[in-house]
């Protein structure tokens, strides 16, 4: 296709709510050498995306202004030294920012291609949290088969991710939410659900457990969480922090307990890894779970579809709570 000089996409106008997401033009990039050129059909929304606009994310120097780490489309132009698609294939992609658009560049090693028979939405979906569940879940949190894990945020995007890839792996998951049509979804996906609001999730995984705990906690709540976190551990257990929705500082942290449990605390960002971290982790998903959506099975749960242009509404409809799975934007 010959390429237009200019085209659309969603820029963060000053730190602040959904509404300082607007429209604007801007040339269309050339791939970088290693980069391939997608023209994006949808991006998917998450929650990184939200706290940049917000102007509380940790960007670094050389972090794309724009939001969007996530896309599905095709590949219509080629960096120097990229041999792995051509043009015309049909992929999606871990972005380094920038995906809310008409056109994204992408390094190649970051891309995937799209699972057989799977639509633009879905496929936009993929990317950020399959990457982040295998990076974490399995990569610092080691969980395998015959483990006990506990997801927190059991309906977002991550959640739903992380409880598929569960089942799919013989993993027994618990997982937690706040209404009783999300722990009904969590259910559906085969988990235990947890409704916070009513209990303590600690003294249901020891109930559960009797008294054993889990192996492997993926935690978005951070400070609020740490301590029942710790509680809810089994030995040489390990708790992998995502994400800080409760508080970015843990007061009054019982070390004893760490001690006790010979624990491992640790937590990622995604985004700030090298491209060589991402590539690998690209290619662990190709060998060990892109088999998985090609047959039809954990496949992403969508909550809501909204036009790229209405980016605004997309994040408070992410921000509002009431999602089950992935929000995704259609550009075409």
């Amino acid at each position: 296709m010959t390429l237009p000089a200019q085209m659309t996409l969603i820029e963060i106008t000053t730190p602040g709510g959904p509404e300082v997401l607007k429209p604007r033009q801007q040339p269309v990039p050339s791939p970088a050498p290693g980069e391939i050129l997608i023209r994006v059909h949808a991006a998917g929304v998450n929650r990184p995306d939200a706290l940049q606009r917000a102007g509380t994310y940790p960007m670094r120097p050389g972090m794309s202004p724009f939001p969007g780490l996530e896309v599905a489309g095709e590949v219509v132009a080629l960096g120097e030294g990229v041999s792995a698609y051509t043009i015309g294939d049909k992929v999606c992609a871990l972005t380094n920012g920038g995906g809310y658009a008409q056109f994204c560049a992408v390094p190649a090693g970051q891309a995937l291609p799209v699972p057989d028979g799977m639509d633009w939405v879905h496929a936009a979906a993929i990317p950020e949290t399959f990457f982040t569940v295998w990076a974490n879940l399995f990569g610092l949190g080691g969980a395998h088969k015959g483990q006990r894990v506990l997801i927190h945020g059991g309906t977002s995007g991550i959640g739903t991710t992380a409880l598929m890839l569960c089942r799919e792996l013989g993993i027994q998951a618990f997982a937690t939410a706040g209404s009783e049509d999300k722990c009904a979804a969590i259910r559906a996906l085969g988990a235990e659900a947890i409704n916070y609001r009513e209990q303590d999730f600690a003294e249901v995984i020891a109930q559960k457990t009797e008294g054993q705990g889990v192996n492997v906690i993926l935690d978005i709540m951070g400070g609020s969480y740490f301590n029942n976190n710790l509680k809810a551990l089994a030995m040489d257990g390990r708790l992998v922090m995502l994400g800080f929705l409760g508080g970015a500082r843990a007061n009054d942290v019982d070390l004893l307990t760490i001690l006790g449990k010979r624990a491992v605390v640790t937590g990622s960002l995604l985004r700030p890894r090298t491209g060589e971290e991402k590539a690998a982790i690209a290619a662990q998903l190709r060998e060990h779970v892109w088999p998985l959506p090609s047959a039809g099975r954990c496949l992403p749960m969508i909550d809501q579809v909204f036009d790229y242009t209405a980016a605004d509404q997309a994040h408070a409809r992410m921000e509002g709570g009431d999602h089950i799975g992935k929000i995704v934007l259609r550009v075409i």
